[in-house]
């Protein structure tokens, strides 16, 4: 019967049209003989963007029926390690003359199944090479890529949508040159604040928005971490996001939730709360950034500083962050600065920057997030911040990212370019230690 529902869900596949999608901006290959893999948030478009490498194969002239596409979040599958090769007996016994060796496999949320990589591995090593797979859980698939499948896939992550990538879903270019088209960016741009950058949402009503962030939520709190890793305390895993969803941009100590609950009589190991901590970091709900050091050791006892993956998500299940614009900026420009790939730390001696972008084992960026340089002593305090970063890893530059401000300061014989946020998330990279635009 599950080699019957397999044939039917193959045919179902072969016979329809792709769903449309909007392109997305990551760039994993297609054809290239490696294992692809695709991590990220539930709900970020994984999917969605597994058609749009199948379309590319499609442009190829390749043959449809050349493509195996599996969807392992569907109800109907409940299969076993063992009986995953159901899955090519249908698909040989449905298309006899096809050579599996020209066949694409995409198998989306693979994690689903314990002992996935073992069948990987043999359809890789016997069977055909392009392979493509999906999870939302760097932490399981990284385990099973890095020991089962080491040296034969490639890793990338997809996140919920950047900003550019936000406005054409929403057919908006990208022009801020006249009043009006800086009118419609910005106005773009703190709808993205608030209601984050979740594919589905697009054409959603806005008033359905918080609504399906919190199913989305909840379905991490009890697919991806209560189910997957067997959590019995429930009602301390509850107590534990909310402690890190209300401490977003903020340090965050695994010791002082464990002495919070502790004086409240609950017993919980200290380890545990760490396994929490990996975990919710794993399935992409947030996202821990390590304070600098030369040190690796000193760096991972050091202060941590946390971030939601979505500025939508976090306003939709803590509500009291959407009045608070400071920290939804920088929580997005966190979270924008790890799409490019950059490797980022907190920079804190007396002063504070935001973020400081590594590369080549040395610091090349430092970034500091103000919705507003208006006010003195905080025009004073995140200039200061920025300097000292500047200074002590001898950068001549650094960026302040605000609101809607834009000016140039020298100070100390720093150069500090202030910009609009929506001009960072538009036309800047890092290039070779400075921000220039792209």
């Amino acid at each position: 019967m599950k080699k019957d529902i397999l044939k039917q869900m193959i045919v179902d596949f072969h016979r329809g049209t792709l769903p449309q999608f909007h392109p997305r901006h990551l760039k994993a290959p297609v054809g290239s003989t490696k294992i692809i893999s695709i991590i990220g948030a539930r709900r970020s478009g994984k999917t969605f963007y597994l058609y749009q490498l199948m379309a590319e194969l499609l442009k190829q002239n390749r043959e449809k029926t050349h493509l195996l596409y599996i969807n392992f979040e569907d109800e109907r599958l409940d299969f076993s390690r063992e009986e995953l090769d159901l899955i090519l007996q249908a698909y040989r016994e449905l298309y006899p003359g096809v050579n599996l060796q020209e066949v694409h496999f995409f198998f989306d949320e693979i994690q689903n199944i314990d002992g996935w990589d073992k069948f990987i591995r043999r359809i890789y090593e016997s069977v055909g090479k392009n392979i493509y797979i999906t999870g939302s859980n760097a932490k399981l698939l990284g385990k099973e890529i890095s020991t089962s499948l080491r040296g034969r896939a490639l890793s990338y992550e997809l996140f919920p949508l950047s900003f550019s990538e936000y406005l054409e879903f929403h057919h908006i270019e990208g022009e801020y040159v006249s009043s009006a088209g800086r009118a419609l960016i910005r106005s773009s741009f703190h709808r993205f604040l608030r209601y984050g950058g979740f594919p589905e949402l697009v054409t959603m009503d806005e008033s359905l928005h918080d609504k399906i962030l919190q199913e989305y939520y909840n379905t991490m709190i009890f697919r991806d971490l209560v189910e997957r890793y067997e959590i019995k305390q429930i009602h301390v895993l509850k107590y534990f996001l909310k402690r890190l969803l209300n401490s977003i941009t903020k340090d965050i100590s695994v010791n002082k939730i464990y002495n919070e609950l502790k004086s409240q009589g609950i017993k919980i190991g200290k380890n545990l709360l760490y396994e929490f901590m990996d975990s919710v970091e794993a399935i992409y709900l947030m996202v821990i950034l390590l304070k600098y050091n030369e040190s690796v050791i000193k760096q991972e006892f050091a202060e941590k500083k946390i971030y939601c993956i979505d500025n939508g998500l976090l306003n939709a299940v803590t509500f009291h962050f959407s009045g608070d614009k400071g920290k939804l900026l920088e929580n997005s420009i966190g979270i924008e600065l790890l799409k490019q790939g950059q490797e980022v730390f907190f920079y804190r001696d007396n002063v504070e920057c935001d973020f400081l972008l590594a590369g080549q084992d040395a610091i090349r960026s430092a970034v500091q997030v103000c919705l507003s340089l208006k006010e003195p002593e905080t025009r004073r305090r995140e200039i200061k911040g920025l300097t000292a970063a500047c200074k002590r890893f001898k950068l001549s530059k650094g960026m302040i990212i605000t609101d809607d401000e834009e000016e140039t300061i020298l100070d100390d014989g720093i150069e500090i370019k202030v910009i609009p946020a929506f001009k960072f998330l538009l036309d800047f990279k890092d290039s070779e230690g400075l921000m220039e635009k792209a």
